[in-house]
């Protein structure tokens, strides 16, 4: 007996600027609108779909095979997808992993994220790089496949700047977070176990990766996880050996109430660390401004250099805007760039010169991508041992591994 097939439901992306591509639909039969960007990574498509860092964008994947692995809880980078819809040139909807529970496509219909396929991604993301971020609509509603409807929503939808995308991710309740690193398969050599001793750190949520908290919770801390906006004294009534500031998505300086916020904790001379967006808003909180980049970095194969030690990692990248350095200079704060990307010379990390701060633009969890800058954890656990012990400790002086 022939099985038949579906019959392919149509799909449409059209750009503001009048590009419309034809595909067709997996996911959700829905209208999305956002900001289009694109993800050089060739894995971890699950960890991407599920980063609320992507809250208010249309993620384009340059990979060409997507849902080969399909989806399962484990890899899960927050409690849903918060993007605004998908764009591949391929999909698999019968994925072959031992580990799959869910092909990717019924992942996304389960959460109402509408995703293209065959799509000519290489000529879509050549229009961003040259003529940069616009904002774009994906339809799989087989009803509004009109192209100079979809346009002109396009042009109508909001664009990131301004937008504070955080209220839309951050947790609402404070919460304690346990779950260490995946343990791996049955055979593989044991970890080693987490330090001693143990540490308190209170993480502000602006849209936190689950794999940052299971490498906090790796490195001996006890993780509490608080709203965006949750006051500093509220967070210091915790007793905190150190203060985390998470990734997140959209526009730092858009950002409700959290500058001075962080602005106070910075005065108190507790231990901080930030994270992509942690980091601008640190900056931000420091004095400094940022700036939207042309197209943004996304992807596990951005370099990174440390000024100090000339050295390059490769870096998993998630950001569209980047601190000014001038502007941290003209502030007056006694903040140095410890970190550079080589690609454009962007800001890559941050370390104060008087008090226990750093921070660093990419994603030193990577999920997905290179491990080459998970030692910033440890830096981070270094860093308040020695504040705790009343050492004279400064954010440049780990930095730079004295």
């Amino acid at each position: 007996m022939t099985r038949k097939r579906a019959v392919p439901r149509p799909a449409t992306l059209a750009l503001a600027d009048g590009t419309v591509y034809r595909g067709t639909a997996f996911g959700a039969e829905a209208v999305a609108s956002g900001e289009v960007c694109f993800n050089t990574s060739m894995t971890g498509y699950q960890e991407i779909v599920t980063d609320p860092s992507y809250a208010g964008q249309i993620v384009t994947m340059t990979y060409t095979q997507i849902g080969n692995v399909g989806t399962n809880p484990e890899d899960d980078e927050s409690k849903r997808p918060f993007l605004s819809a998908f764009v591949v040139k391929e999909v698999f909807d019968a994925p072959s992993n031992w580990r799959a529970k869910e092909p990717l496509g019924a992942f996304l219909a389960r959460w109402g994220v509408p995703g293209i396929a065959g799509v000519d991604t290489r000529a879509l993301v050549r229009r961003i790089v040259s003529g940069g971020f616009q904002n774009g609509v994906v339809s799989t509603d087989p009803k509004q496949q009109d192209a100079a409807a979809l346009v002109a929503a396009a042009k109508a939808a909001p664009g990131l700047d301004g937008r504070d995308l955080v209220a839309g991710v951050t947790t609402r309740e404070p919460y304690q977070w346990t779950e260490g690193a995946w343990p791996g398969v049955a055979g593989q050599s044991p970890r080693k176990p987490r330090p001693d001793p143990k540490l308190k750190v209170v993480a502000y949520d602006f849209g936190v990766k689950r794999n940052i908290l299971r490498l906090l919770v790796e490195q001996g801390f006890e993780v509490t996880v608080v709203p965006a906006t949750t006051p500093a004294e509220q967070a210091l009534a915790y007793q905190p050996d150190a203060i985390f500031l998470s990734n997140g998505p959209g526009d730092p300086a858009a950002v409700a109430g959290v500058q001075p916020i962080v602005r106070e904790l910075a005065q108190r001379d507790l231990p901080m660390f930030g994270i992509c967006l942690g980091h601008q808003i640190l900056g931000l909180a420091l004095g400094g401004t940022t700036r939207k980049l042309k197209f943004g970095h996304h992807g596990g194969n951005q370099p990174g250099q440390d000024l100090a030690t000339k050295k390059v990692s490769i870096c998993a990248e998630n950001h569209g805007y980047a601190v000014e350095a001038e502007s941290l200079r003209a502030a007056g704060e006694p903040v140095e760039v410890t970190h550079v990307n080589l690609n454009d010379g962007t800001v890559e990390g941050l370390a104060h010169a008087r008090r226990p701060i750093f921070s660093v633009q990419y994603h030193p969890e990577a999920s997905p991508g290179p491990h080459d800058a998970g030692y910033f954890f440890g830096r981070f656990r270094d860093m308040v041992l020695r504040k705790k012990r009343g050492e004279a400790v400064t954010g440049v002086s780990v930095s730079k591994g004295s």
